[in-house]
């Protein structure tokens, strides 16, 4: 059975699917994009995805006409072609297509894409036992990383980094010696029983997992702080994790090659873990 994709109103076969050469998100990157995790047949967080795109939609002035509702049925019944249980859905918004020039084209309409791909998050299960290791690498990305736009040039070539060192993320560094973010994940430190992470800013995409932890943090009572935190910081702290979608919380025991306090998961870690595993099967019934 081959695989669907959707495009402006379309269901294709994926190999078939596209757009013009002339659309502003292949020659702009002139796009925001979503990637939501699907669990045992239904969307984690789905709701918030929406909101954030909006968001970014408003601020890149790119009106999208259709309804959440719309893009809601189209996701379900796009999964239910793929015929996928465990996988990530992703969702992009172009400004459309329109005579190559720099400014907003007065008549382009948006451009809608939706794929989907299997995904095994039971992966994550030994990564979470084990913890795994992170590189860092100056941040070199444009000043609004707070919008999830398709620009993301500096985000691959610091996965490629991390690939070539052996780690599983790049935690991208600001000329002031604070880490900012991981190159397609949130960063956290643990000292004293306290989780700490950077306070949102135009320095950080506000994650949906990021979002989420902080909640089950707070009402499990354990102490979150927002505030950035400098490498020597990560380097000392007691612990360290690395929320996404597609994570959704590992511990980094690892940071360039040193440990991060006995260099293996922490107890703060494994109790965030298992409350996030809980708020998962509360929302799709899946369990790892």
């Amino acid at each position: 059975m081959p695989q669907l994709a959707y495009v402006d109103g379309r269901f294709l076969a994926l190999s078939e699917a596209g757009v013009s050469v002339e659309d502003r998100g292949l020659q702009f990157a002139d796009a925001i994009y979503e990637v939501a995790a699907v669990m045992n047949g239904a969307l984690l967080d789905w709701p918030q995805h929406l909101a954030r795109m909006r968001r970014n939609l408003a601020a890149l002035f790119i009106d999208l006409a259709m309804s959440d509702a719309a893009l809601t049925a189209i996701a379900g019944r796009l999964l239910r072609a793929n015929a996928q249980r465990d996988a990530l859905l992703y969702l992009q918004v172009t400004r459309g297509t329109a005579r190559r020039d720099h400014p907003f084209p007065k008549a382009a309409r948006a451009t809608v894409i939706m794929t989907v791909r299997r995904f095994d998050f039971r992966q994550r299960v030994a990564q979470q036992r084990s913890g795994i290791a992170v590189i860092t690498v100056n941040d070199m990305r444009w000043r609004r990383v707070d919008l999830k736009t398709t620009g993301l040039l500096a985000n691959v070539l610091a996965k490629q980094d991390a690939r070539a060192a052996g780690a599983f993320e790049a935690w991208l560094i600001g000329a002031d010696d604070m880490v900012h973010e991981g190159a397609s994940t949130n960063a956290w430190i643990v000292k004293a029983g306290r989780i700490i992470t950077h306070p949102l800013s135009e320095s950080i995409l506000p994650g949906i997992a990021r979002a989420s932890l902080i909640r089950l943090a707070r009402g499990a009572q354990i102490p979150v702080v927002e505030r950035a935190f400098s490498l020597a910081e990560a380097l000392a702290a007691d612990e360290a994790l690395l929320t996404s979608t597609t994570a959704p919380l590992l511990p980094v025991v690892r940071i360039d090659s040193v440990a991060v306090g006995n260099g293996t998961p922490g107890p703060v870690a494994a109790r965030l873990a298992a409350l996030v595993w809980d708020d998962i099967a509360a929302q799709t019934g899946w369990r790892p």
